[in-house]
């Protein structure tokens, strides 16, 4: 059935996305199909997870689809896992502008709007379109060779790295913001970070934490040998080009968000600037970033002796 039968039907879909390989994140995503099956949606997942899911439902005569290239008429992505298992499902909510639900399974959840205790009401809201939406800057990246010709091209939604490959070796990296040259570093990398990103790799790196709904882009280098080697923090409209040194022919590994990654050598450049499509997050309540990091960092906020 495509989108235009499903369409005129009146079937609402949704996309459920899962840890591959976490039996818990499985139990929950079959809960949550089942449910949701009773209203009259039609679930897809991807071919990781099909066999898996798909058997698990058939139990309960349910039938679910297979999650291709093409959108079925997706009105959300639902991820049951932590947040690499939401980065990776905005691989697929990105390109298609639907908004990404996370349920966390993991340890630390910025991006997770559910714990996996709390999801007893998620068909109900998922059902009745009870969130809202949130945008969240992403990064489009692009490597060319020494030549100039486009070798590789991805997105990012914490971050883009250029680090170096050999631990005994540093790399050097000019930074360049919108075609001015703005440092060249002798260091481990250089971190280039949305808003979203900034509690990820770069607060590990020395990184200041932005509001997600600031509109910026992070620049952070990674143990660099400099008196000027603070983090900078960029218009959203910027341009920024890091360029691998030819000059000490020390080859350097591009990563975006850990998770896609392709080698730079020598002379080549690192083009990065905002994404075409922005990050669309469901929120089911409102919860103010302040207390969302308060609650994931466990930071004290009475007083050093405590309540009297």
């Amino acid at each position: 059935m495509d989108a235009d039968q499903m369409q005129m039907n009146g079937d609402r879909a949704v996309a459920v996305l899962l840890h591959p390989s976490r039996p818990d994140a499985l139990d929950a995503a079959v809960g949550f199909i089942a449910g949701i099956a009773e209203r009259g949606f039609t679930a897809h997942v991807l071919a990781e997870a099909y066999d898996d899911v798909s058997s698990r439902v058939a139990q309960q005569d349910i039938e679910v689809g297979l999650l291709g290239a093409r959108n079925p008429g997706l009105e959300l992505v639902v991820v049951f896992g932590g947040d690499g298992s939401i980065l990776r499902g905005a691989e697929q909510a990105l390109p298609w502008d639907v908004p990404l639900l996370g349920v966390n399974l993991g340890h630390v959840g910025f991006l997770a709007e559910l714990e996996a205790s709390e999801i007893d009401d998620l068909v109900d809201r998922v059902d009745s379109r009870a969130y809202e939406v949130e945008k969240r800057l992403t990064l489009a990246v692009e490597v060319h060779d020494p030549s100039g010709h486009l070798v590789w091209e991805s997105f990012a939604v914490n971050e883009v790295s250029v680090e170096k490959i050999a631990r005994e070796r540093m790399l050097e990296v000019l930074a360049i913001v919108d075609d001015q040259p703005l440092s060249r570093w002798g260091c481990d990398g250089i971190l280039v970070s949305t808003p979203t990103g900034s509690t990820a790799y770069a607060f590990s790196s020395g990184g200041p934490v932005m509001w997600p709904d600031v509109e910026a882009i992070e620049l952070v280098p990674l143990s660099a040998h400099a008196l000027f080697a603070r983090p900078a923090v960029l218009s959203p409209k910027s341009t920024v080009d890091l360029v691998v040194s030819s000059e000490r022919n020390i080859p350097a590994v591009v990563w975006a968000d850990g998770a896609r990654t392709v080698d730079a050598g020598p002379g080549s450049r690192v083009r990065l600037r905002r994404g075409a499509h922005d990050l669309l997050i469901a929120r089911l309540r409102p919860q103010p970033f302040t207390t969302r990091l308060v609650k994931k960092f466990g930071l004290p906020v009475e007083g050093f002796r405590g309540r009297g």
